[in-house]
């Protein structure tokens, strides 16, 4: 993960010296697509288009948080009793909004100066697009690089997946009772299996869906956007309604403050909980189904 932070650092200040011409004989360089990325753009939102947007965003917050997966909840389990969670969640947000920044710094530009702005619409894929041409404007340079990344990332990725699995693994556990080795075995087959499905969905399942955000997608852009865009806002909100108004605040703040530091959020976690967040959440997950469009009309 150093090396790949590293990289991607490395990748977005290169990426600000790209210049490309296209066909038409149009000019674009790294700093118009950083600008770009850096400017609100308010033509043609409404509130329909306004709430898609929102929903779009608070898909890649759950994700890159691991919120309503319940990967924060497990590895949460296994934290000694002396941690400082203040400490660990305000390292959290930290680390994720300059690694989301920074990633957006890399790749944004790239597309810009490479695909204009017809290219910032290729969804999940949009690495594998844009990134290559980054690489070969390296020169000879580029296919070190290029690999180095590639295989950093596909680390990354395996993490992904294995904080993904511990979550299902811990509860299968729990349920029937087996051992860690059994519970892995089964389920990384079956893990395998639907990711190669997933995976072959450019090819052998390739399919062309119109989904409710506008966009048309395949196969993994269809998964994405049930599990980023549908599901996590409803498990968003039904957490909500258990913590807030089922268990209760003071349970979070009690374990919050467990280690015997303060909880300096406290008063704004409470009304976050218990409001604005479960107001925002059945908002969102209304808007995922395309109820809030037809409400809107």
């Amino acid at each position: 993960m150093p090396v790949l932070l590293v990289m991607v650092v490395g990748i977005a200040v290169f990426s600000l010296t790209l210049s490309n011409t296209d066909a038409a004989g149009v000019t674009r360089n790294g700093i118009q697509g950083l600008k770009f990325y850096l400017t609100p753009s308010l033509e043609g939102v409404t509130v329909q288009r306004f709430l898609q947007i929102l929903l779009d965003a608070m898909s890649q917050l759950f994700f890159s948080l691991s919120v309503s997966m319940g990967i924060m909840i497990t590895y949460g389990s296994y934290v000694k009793p002396q941690v400082n969670l203040n400490k660990s969640v305000n390292q959290i947000e930290f680390f994720d909004t300059g690694v989301a920044f920074l990633s957006g710094m890399m790749i944004i530009p790239a597309v810009y100066v490479f695909s204009g702005m017809d290219g910032m619409s290729a969804g999940p894929s949009l690495m594998f697009i844009s990134l290559p041409k980054v690489f070969h404007a390296m020169g000879n340079a580029g296919i070190l690089v290029g690999t180095l990344f590639f295989l950093t990332a596909a680390f990354a990725t395996l993490t992904s997946c294995i904080s993904v699995l511990e979550s299902i693994v811990a509860n299968c556990m729990a349920l029937f009772h087996a051992s860690r080795k059994k519970v892995t075995l089964v389920l990384t087959v079956i893990y395998m299996a639907i990711s190669a499905v997933i995976a072959l969905g450019y090819s052998v399942f390739y399919m062309e869906v119109n989904l409710p955000n506008g966009t048309v997608g395949q196969l993994l852009d269809i998964m994405d956007y049930i599990s980023n865009s549908v599901m996590m806002p409803f498990i968003a909100f039904f957490s909500c309604i258990l913590i807030g108004w089922i268990i209760g605040p003071k349970w979070i703040s009690d374990e919050m403050e467990s280690s015997g530091h303060v909880f300096r959020r406290k008063k704004l976690y409470n009304v976050m909980i218990k409001y604005i967040a479960p107001v925002l959440m059945l908002i969102l997950a209304l808007q995922s189904i395309g109820i809030l469009d037809v409400l809107l009309v």
